[in-house]
């Protein structure tokens, strides 16, 4: 009898040292990014949940806001303490990592799954660094939307879509009149900077965008462009209710699901709020590319794997940008995020109506980047504080405040 009780012992014994071994064997990965919204939370889910059901485990670090988030993973850099992986955005930030040797390579996923064949060439050059690939693309986002309340459009009596910015400012001048919060302002300054870049865009075209951004063009139709620009800021300022300094983008976005505000400047992810809140585009709201752009500015997010020294959590590292590029995972990722998956071989017809508007204009070529993706962290801040001081009634000189708009290149 004690024999057999000494067997069961070892065999409990046995088998609790088996289970504790097969965790560990897990690929384990800690996953900092600054996606907290209803919308963005439901997203990153799609991403969780299939590497949790291929045998991965999760440690989620969200932080509220992608400024908070960027600090703290620099510091975490600077400890030598970083996740397993972070989420940020392609371009030049995460290029001064790789140039650092801080990330870990992921090429031999790249080429396991092909994606230099599905990826758009501006993505896949982004995502590259000297013949290797270090990020994983997760979606490409359009910039240059103007979301608005058809409850509150009805309300105030505007039939259709304003195409010029003096129809725009008519069917403002309706929501007021009707006893609405016309605009639905995000008083940060990042979120500034991309209403500035909106109107820019819708001001001096493609081509003049790019000469502003990436050749730091200081011409005449450059500083006449810019001051025009914050020309139709100083207007917009009129349009806003009291409550919109340092207001989030999601709670903004909030006053359209409630029919208390008109419209809304923002990025394609806010769709992900309003899917959240059970409306539907086209039915519940509206979505516009800002009046006269003949295109639209665009991001696209990433996860960064930084290398830690251990191998375990390159082995996750490589399961998590295998899960991120699945064509399933980016398809249902980009209906929760309100994204457009990067994936050219996706069923685009199950997007929703703006994202298919999104879609068509990057197939077209009808895009620019984001000024995150071409300039330096440094001069995304200085870009940040020109318009925030702008807004925030510094001058109200718009051609002073043009020329004084270059000096954030020097």
């Amino acid at each position: 009898m004690k024999n057999i009780v000494k067997l069961l012992i070892a065999g409990v014994a046995f088998a609790g040292a088996l289970t504790h071994a097969r965790a560990e064997d897990k690929p384990t990965i800690e996953i900092l990014s600054s996606w907290t919204s209803g919308g963005e939370a439901a997203a990153l889910n799609v991403i969780r949940t299939e590497f949790e059901k291929r045998g991965g485990v999760w440690k989620d670090s969200s932080i509220a806001g992608f400024g908070a988030a960027d600090a703290s993973f620099q510091n975490r850099i600077v400890a030598g303490d970083p996740p397993g992986a972070k989420q940020g955005i392609i371009g030049l930030a995460a290029a001064e990592f790789v140039s650092q040797g801080l990330f870990n390579s992921i090429s031999d996923v790249a080429k396991a799954g092909k994606w230099a064949d599905t990826l758009p060439k501006s993505i896949n050059d982004l995502i590259s660094y000297d013949g290797q690939t270090y990020l994983a693309p997760t979606g490409a986002h359009g910039e240059s939307w103007v979301f608005y309340s058809r409850e509150a459009f009805a309300k105030a009596g505007i039939t259709e879509e304003p195409k010029t910015w003096d129809a725009f400012f008519a069917a403002l001048d309706k929501l007021k009149d009707a006893g609405l919060v016309p605009v639905a302002w995000g008083g940060q300054p990042w979120q500034q900077s991309k209403v500035f870049n909106m109107v820019l865009l819708s001001q001096v075209g493609i081509d003049g965008f790019l000469k502003i951004y990436v050749d730091k063009d200081k011409s005449d139709a450059s500083v006449a462009g810019v001051k025009k620009t914050l020309e139709i800021l100083r207007k917009l300022r009129g349009y806003t209710d009291d409550g919109a300094a340092g207001r989030n983008w999601n709670d903004a976005t909030a006053m359209l699901i409630t029919s208390k505000a008109g419209v809304q400047f923002m990025g394609d992810w806010a769709k992900g709020e309003f899917t959240v809140a059970g409306k539907e585009a086209g039915k519940d709201y509206g979505c516009m590319i800002v009046p006269e752009s003949p295109g639209m500015v665009y991001i696209a997010d990433a996860f960064y794997f930084p290398k830690t020294g251990k191998a375990e959590i390159e082995k996750a590292q490589k399961l998590l940008a295998e899960v991120v590029m699945d064509p399933a995972v980016q398809a249902e990722f980009s209906l929760k995020k309100g994204s457009i998956p990067v994936r050219s071989d996706i069923d685009k017809t199950k997007l929703d109506a703006c994202a298919q508007k999104g879609a068509e204009l990057m197939s077209a070529g009808a895009i620019v980047p984001d000024q995150a993706i071409v300039l330096t962290p440094q001069q995304v801040g200085a870009l940040d504080d020109f318009v925030d001081e702008y807004w925030n009634g510094g001058s109200d000189d718009a051609a002073a405040a043009a020329d004084n708009f270059f000096a954030i290149f020097e």
